[in-house]
Order: structure tokens, then C-alpha cells, then sequence
């Protein structure tokens, strides 16, 4: 409500009551969800018809980075006011503008929580960040989207070793969304698992913010789904969430090879969720 304020906006009392079914501390932008929904509660209360939905997104990004102290990007929030019904979103987070991408009618989203709780996640994130900062300035660009794989390698000089594995996770991931959009707009299913194989990789091994719990998982998912599909981590990492594409004929044989094969480092079984693309936030009034 503060950053509502701060935007301009003149707030009267309200009795707000709080409900969900986004896990916490889970990798699944709990907390976007929860700043973006209060957003558009006060906006539907108060008619403030001028407040669009990249507006909510950015007043959600500055509560989470200036009174949670998480220095996040705008993607968490302003997928959760512009998302559409069967539809991912492409964010350019320079210009904010978005692309809507048809997902395949068949394809199902598992979400499998690894049960693995997130602990440094908050640090963790920061540090990356000023390690990504790190590498923009060592080349003389604005941001790691400026930058080519071709002159990552090339010109890294003396650029300390961890942070150009750091600044490669960036710009390849860049590429991969890029290509991944394309695969879910034709249904090409098995260029998309590649694709998020290769993600996971990344992620795992230049951006260090997997934990052995959720490669066994990613692992367990993509032998079950074979080459019709794919998982990935998904979230900040440390634990957390991991995303799985899949044909709908394919969601009980690889609910049963989770249920068969994993177990978290305490002995819980992984929670399964089968989800859609679902509009973004709006009134049920």
C-alpha cells in the first residue's frame, strides 16, 4: 500500500482478507502473486481505471525490492497481471512489452515440488545480480542481452572466472526463451524439452543455483516424459519447484515415476501439480 501511495494514488481504509494456494518459499512467485493481487484489489475498490496492468507489475516489483529486499526483475509480476488464458507470455524486460504465445492444446504443466525449502535464495539472488552487473560492465554494455556468446568468449580477458559462467547462463538463457517461444507457438514438444534440458544444465553448472534433490527430480521427469517433452527448475533456486512440459496423455506415467522414485533429503515426497495457463489477476465481482 506504501507504493501505491508513492505512485500517486489517493488510498482509502479497506478490511482486506487474504487467501491462496501458491506454496510458499516454493519457487512459484508467492509473493508477486500476493503484491499483484493487493494491487488489483485497491484498483477494482477505488476505481483507479488509469493504473494498467504493467503499472501494478511495476508498483508489485518496487514492494518486493524495497521493503522485501529482493533486487528482482519485473517477469514474476507482470506475468501475473498480463497473463492470458492457454497462453505463455514473452517479456522484453527493457521495454516491457509482451507477446502472447498460443501453448499447444494438449500440453500439460506439471509443477513437482521437491520439498526441498529454499534458504538462500535471498542472497543468493543479489550476489548473482551484482555478479551479472559485474560482467555487463567488464564489456562495456548496458546489460547481458547487449551481449553475444561469440564476444562472451572472445573478449573475456581477466574477467574472473565465476562470473563469466554467470554472465553465459544469461546470454544463453536469452537465447533458449527466445527459441522456446517459437517451439510452443509450431507445438514442436521435443525442441522445447531440448531446450529446457539445456536450461537446467545451465543452471545447474554455470549459474550454481541447483541442489542434488531437484537435478534428481529434473532427471526422474525427463526419463519419464522421454523426447515428447521437458523439465527444468523454475524459481530463484536453492530447492523449490521444478516445471515439467508434457503431452495430457503422459501426466499419470510420470505422476507414478515421481511418486515411485523420489524422495526429498528428509524423507517427504515430492507434491505433484497439474496446472494451465490461467488469466491474470482481475475481480470475481
Amino acid at each position: 500500500m506504501k507504493y501505491l501511495q508513492a505512485h500517486g494514488l489517493p488510498l482509502q481504509g479497506a478490511d482486506l482478507a487474504l487467501a491462496g494456494d501458491v506454496p510458499q518459499g516454493a519457487g512459484l512467485s508467492s509473493s508477486a502473486s500476493l503484491e499483484v493481487a493487493v494491487t488489483q484489489a485497491f484498483k477494482t475498490l477505488q476505481g483507479f481505471s488509469d493504473l494498467d496492468p504493467t503499472d501494478m507489475a511495476l508498483i508489485a516489483q518496487r514492494a518486493e525490492n524495497l521493503f522485501v529486499g529482493c533486487n528482482c526483475g519485473i517477469m514474476d509480476q507482470l506475468v501475473s497481471a498480463r497473463g492470458e488464458a492457454g497462453r505463455a507470455l514473452l517479456i522484453d524486460c527493457r521495454s516491457l512489452q509482451t507477446q502472447n504465445v498460443p501453448l499447444p492444446a494438449d500440453l500439460a504443466v506439471m509443477i513437482v515440488h521437491s520439498r526441498v525449502r529454499r534458504g538462500l535464495v535471498g542472497s543468493e539472488y543479489n550476489t548473482r545480480r551484482q555478479q551479472c552487473e559485474a560482467a555487463a560492465k567488464h564489456f562495456g554494455v548496458k546489460a547481458l542481452r547487449d551481449l553475444s556468446l561469440h564476444r562472451l568468449e572472445a573478449d573475456a580477458g581477466d574477467l574472473d572466472a565465476t562470473v563469466l559462467r554467470r554472465a553465459r547462463h544469461i546470454v544463453t538463457e536469452n537465447q533458449r526463451t527466445l527459441d522456446a517461444a517459437a517451439a510452443l507457438a509450431c507445438g514442436d514438444l521435443r525442441r522445447m524439452g531440448r531446450l529446457m534440458a539445456a536450461s537446467h544444465d545451465s543452471m545447474r553448472d554455470d549459474f550454481e543455483i541447483t541442489v542434488p534433490a531437484v537435478d534428481q527430480l529434473v532427471d526422474i521427469l525427463q526419463t519419464a516424459i522421454g523426447d515428447v517433452g521437458g523439465a527444468r527448475m523454475t524459481g530463484g533456486g536453492f530447492g523449490g519447484c521444478v516445471v515439467a512440459l508434457m503431452p495430457q496423455e503422459k501426466v499419470e506415467s510420470v505422476r507414478l515415476a515421481v511418486e515411485t522414485n523420489y524422495q526429498s533429503p528428509t524423507g517427504e515426497a515430492g507434491t505433484v501439480y497439474v496446472c494451465h495457463a490461467s488469466t491474470g489477476a482481475g475481480s470475481l465481482v
